[in-house]
This record gives C-alpha cells, sequence and structure tokens, in this order.
C-alpha cells in the first residue's frame, strides 16, 4: 500500500487488517510472539487496555520532555560542535531518546549508551555499525538483553517505588505481580523502540535540508506557531518508519485488487506521506505546510502513543538548535541506515556556524 487513501484504510480497519501477526517485515512468516501482550501487536478490545496504562504513565513525561531538563540536555549536546570542527550530526542525533526517555523512565544515564546500541540493533538489525551476527541472532540477542533489563528494573522498582515511569508502569492493586510485570516490561521495549524510531532520524534528515537551505532555520525561528508546523513537517519528510505490516483477516478489496485472507499487506509511510493527491509539491521540504495530513504516527488505533513525547522532544531540539546556529554546512559523505524498517542516516558530518548575537 503505497497511497494516502489505501494506507489510512488499512491502519484504521483492525477487523480486515490485524497487527496482531505482527506489525514489521521482519515477522514475516511467522506469528509475533509479543501478540496480545504489547499494543503495536494488540488489536482492539484488548488493544485499549494495555494502552491506557501506557498514556497514563506517560503524561508526567511528556510535560518533563519540553521542560529546561530536555533544553540544557540539547545545548549541552550542542555546544561541543559550536567551534567550528566537524561534527557528526547524525551520531550526537542517536543519543537523543534516551536524553528524552531515559530521565522519565528513571533510567541511570550510566545505562543509557549500551540500551542505546540495543535499541539500534533492534530496529536496524542489517546494519554493520549494529550486527553481531545474522539478522535473526541479532534481534533474537538485543531482544533478548532488552527484555532482561527492563524485568531487572521493574522487580527493583517493586521493592523501592521512585517517582518516574517505570513506577507507574507496575502492576496495580489486584493484577498478578508476575503477568503485570511481564506486560511493564512489553511497554518499556515498545516505548524505548517508538523514541529510537522517531527522534534521531527526525532531527537527522531535517538538518540535512536546513544543509541545503537555510532559509529552513529561519523558518523555525519564527515563533511556537511556526515551529510546530515545521515539526509536522520535518516528521512528514523524515517519515522515519518506513512501513507497517498487516494480515487480512477476510477477502476484501484495494484500489480494485482482491486480496484473498492471511495475506500480508504492507503499508510503506513515506510513500504516503508523498502522496501528490494529499500534499502539493511532496518532494519539497515547506516549512508551514499546512494542512499536513502526514501518517509518521500512524493512524487509527495504532497511532503512535509516543507521539506526544516526540514531538515536545523535537521541540525542544529544533528550538535550541535554530537559536544557536545561523547554518550548517555538510562537510563530508552521508550514510543511511541500513534498514527496511527505519529511513534513517547513520552518519551527518556537518559544520555548523554559531547565530551572531
Amino acid at each position: 500500500m503505497t497511497r494516502h487513501q489505501d494506507a489510512r484504510r488499512v491502519l484504521r480497519d483492525h477487523e480486515v487488517f490485524t497487527s496482531e501477526r505482527g506489525n514489521l517485515l521482519t515477522t514475516l512468516g511467522s506469528d509475533d510472539v509479543a501478540s496480545g501482550r504489547m499494543v503495536t501487536v494488540t488489536d482492539p478490545p484488548r488493544h485499549a487496555r494495555l494502552r491506557a496504562s501506557q498514556i497514563n504513565a506517560l503524561a508526567t513525561g511528556v510535560r518533563d520532555a519540553g521542560g529546561l531538563r530536555m533544553r540544557a540536555a540539547v545545548r549541552a549536546l550542542l555546544r561541543p560542535a559550536l567551534d567550528g570542527h566537524p561534527w557528526d550530526l547524525a551520531e550526537a542525533a542517536a543519543l537523543l531518546p534516551l536524553m528524552a526517555l531515559g530521565p522519565v523512565m528513571g533510567l541511570p544515564a550510566a545505562d543509557w549508551p549500551e540500551l542505546s546500541r540495543l535499541a539500534f540493533s533492534a530496529v536496524a538489525p542489517d546494519d554493520p555499525a549494529y550486527a553481531t551476527e545474522d539478522t535473526r541472532t541479532t534481534l533474537t540477542t538485543a531482544h533478548h538483553e532488552l527484555f532482561a533489563y527492563f524485568r531487572a528494573a521493574l522487580r527493583a522498582r517493586h521493592h523501592a517505588p521512585a517517582d518516574d515511569l517505570l513506577t507507574r508502569l507496575l502492576p496495580q492493586f489486584g493484577e498478578s505481580r508476575r503477568q503485570g510485570i511481564e506486560l511493564a516490561v512489553y511497554h518499556c521495549y515498545s516505548l524505548l523502540l517508538g523514541a529510537t524510531t522517531t527522534l534521531p532520524h527526525t532531527v537527522s534528515a531535517t538538518a540535512l535540508v536546513m544543509a541545503e537551505n537555510r532559509e529552513v532555520i529561519a523558518a523555525l525561528r519564527q515563533g511556537p506557531k511556526a515551529l510546530a508546523a515545521g515539526i509536522e513537517e520535518a516528521l512528514r519528510w523524515s517519515s522515519p518508519a518506513a512501513h507497517v505490516l498487516r494480515h487480512t483477516t477476510r477477502p476484501v478489496e484495494v484500489a480494485g485488487v482482491r486480496i484473498p485472507p492471511g495475506e500480508a499487506v504492507v503499508v510503506w509511510l513515506g510513500s504516503a506521506n508523498r502522496d501528490e493527491t494529499v500534499f502539493a509539491d511532496p518532494y519539497r521540504f515547506r516549512p508551514g505546510r499546512t494542512p499536513n495530513r502526514h501518517l509518521s504516527f500512524g493512524y487509527g488505533p495504532h497511532y503512535c502513543l509516543g507521539a506526544a513525547l516526540a514531538r515536545t522532544s523535537l521541540t525542544a531540539v529544533f528550538t535550541e538548535l535554530t537559536d544557536a546556529i545561523e547554518a550548517m554546512e555538510v562537510c563530508g559523505p552521508v550514510e543511511h541506515l541500513n534498514s527496511h524498517f527505519i529511513a534513517g542516516i547513520s552518519r551527518l558530518p556537518v559544520r555548523l556556524t554559531p547565530r551572531r548575537r
């Protein structure tokens, strides 16, 4: 599915296009073991019950991510790059998911680098920077280590609660402790991978546009409304999650084509976000584009749980970046992530020109 209308239909209609057999091409040919336990591979009505606990737990985190703490962290990340020396923006952007999510979840900063490596291994198992052996082994190892980490962290919170997301995800009164912690592990895994999927690649793809056209930097600097519109365009432009997988539960016709039951159906989000019947001049980055009905966070019941957290984090990043620089220049080869799931940049050497005060 490459067109906006067809993509929305598939993502909206969970009764005909189920997610419970897996939502990524890496699961093709075998049912996803997380079905019924992780929100991304669970259909309504159970999906709504799983989703509610994450929404409640994230509420405080969304507020914190958009505050002074996140902006201060971004300023610290930028500071060494303002001396005019080459700086790998993609490498720095890879730190952003844990900068946003780590404090909210209550994860020790010392653990962030390894968690980041494991998360990238899970979303880009074919990339040489993260592959350990073959694709399946890399995925299995990353999943095992991330699940073990969160399981241990949640058990520790059970004995010593704190004011963080991990504690808020713990099973409530009347729930089975073991089952509740296991569901919380899946929640933590899903949130970390969601942040890893979106934040760094939206920032890197938009930075590349900034380097090509400094007017984009000026446009994002024109106040909160302009910045909010620019972030939506950045999400459309980057379309960091490349695809979503579904399976048909019954015979269905889409755009005049009959699809039998049990068939894998893949929605290509980047293509839908460049559908010329929906987006005028879709192959141009337009910071003030409105309306902007992009599908980068999905659509329907599986609309991204972390969308608000992503938007507030991106607001902090681009507020600090546009405030700090006048221009950006690419000063070396740009390398893209080897992944059919993530449309991302793995290397982006740039030289920043600090803003004149």
